[in-house]
């Protein structure tokens, strides 16, 4: 095993889970209301739904960007 790939898998995964937070941080803050006081206090499912398919998509799109 060469430790010069698992150092880049690491980093690149830290950058990958950095970019990510951020883009869910512009999402919350686009949004009118507070994303997990919706989901947490009143138990809004949907909304639950839209913000676990946006990190999907968004971790999607970062892997493939990593990847290329």
């Amino acid at each position: 095993m060469e430790w010069k790939y698992v150092l880049a898998s690491a980093v690149f995964s830290l950058v990958g889970i950095f970019i990510l937070g951020v883009c869910f941080w512009f999402f919350e803050k686009i949004t009118p209301e507070n994303l997990w006081k919706e989901i947490i206090e009143k138990n809004n499912v949907a909304l639950a739904i839209v913000a676990g398919a946006f990190m999907i998509a968004m971790g999607i799109i970062i892997g493939s960007a990593i990847h290329s």
